[in-house]
């Protein structure tokens, strides 16, 4: 079967805490609320795949456990395919997210299974060839994304990266990926310029085209000749931004399986994620292609 989005990552539960604020060292506060969704980078961006109509597949590692089960049943009730995904002998990956009142958040993730992802099965290496857009992150061990997108690239597979969690990448990687996606701070991680833009410019240095994500403020795209196109941001009440990069990821990703340029599909991808922080959670956040296609007829 052809698959427009392949997602290689993350599968985590996510056990959501709501406060005023986020503590301090040292400080204990009490939270005002409390949730568990699935999540996950990867999860999040297979299922924001999905819900723009994407035929996607998902490779990801689960543990033998409650959570996994949990974590399959939200792929299965999104249509993703999951075929590739593993069972293991590791707990499944859990993320702890604590979102203040303003809808910012801070997350701390306990890999568990994703760590035993370490390289593709048979059926992980037909789905990345089988399929227009290869996703993935670096919630799993690198060796596997360089697998990965090595087999994407000799199947003429698009290979889009999303560099988080931040973390320092060799050329022979990068030379694989087509896109390149990082925020702010990943941006000046693996620059070392403070500027988003500047920053972004930079890395077209070591890979073909980057789009660098800028919160509120929409996000930019640099080309290979470095022409930088900006997208803006849409105007959205915000509840919770867990989880809205990786809807725009998940959206750039079925947006070019289904032809758009780049440049077109940052700004498709924008609108999302300014949908989705307007949910809580990170899952139940992420918007069907009719939302995106409502928000964007009305901005």
């Amino acid at each position: 079967m052809h698959l427009d989005v392949v997602v290689l990552g993350s599968a985590n539960l996510d056990l959501v805490l709501r406060v005023a604020a986020i503590p301090a060292p040292g400080e204990t506060v009490l939270a005002t609320g409390q949730d568990r969704f699935p999540g996950g980078k990867g999860l999040n961006q297979a299922v924001a795949a999905a819900r723009s109509g994407a035929r996607t597949a998902m490779i990801a590692g689960l543990g033998h456990d409650a959570a996994g089960d949990e974590l399959l049943q939200a792929m299965h009730d999104d249509g993703i395919d999951t075929s590739a995904v593993r069972r293991v002998d590791e707990p499944s990956g859990t993320a702890l997210i604590v979102v203040q009142d303003t809808g910012e958040n801070s997350i701390v993730v306990a890999a568990g299974a994703n760590s035993a992802l370490t390289a593709l099965s048979a059926e992980a290496q037909q789905a990345v060839t089988s399929a227009s857009v290869l996703v993935a992150q670096l919630e799993v061990p690198l060796a596997v994304v360089a697998q990965a997108a090595a087999a994407a690239r000799a199947a003429g597979t698009t290979v889009v990266l999303n560099a988080a969690p931040a973390q320092p990448l060799d050329d022979a990687l990068l030379d694989l990926v087509d896109v390149l996606v990082v925020n702010e701070h990943e941006a000046s991680s693996l620059t070392g310029v403070e500027d988003p833009v500047r920053s972004a410019v930079a890395l077209t240095e070591r890979v073909g085209e980057v789009v660098v994500t800028l919160g509120a403020d929409g996000a930019a795209h640099v080309d290979s000749d470095r022409n930088v196109t900006r997208a803006p941001g849409v105007a959205a009440s915000v509840v919770d931004t867990t989880g809205a990069g990786d809807t725009f990821v998940g959206v750039l990703a079925a947006s070019l399986a289904a032809g758009s340029t780049v440049a077109a599909a940052v700004r498709r991808a924008v609108t999302a994620g300014a949908v989705s922080v307007e949910t809580v959670g990170a899952v139940p956040s992420i918007p069907t292609r009719e939302a995106v296609e409502a928000r964007l007829h009305a901005s």
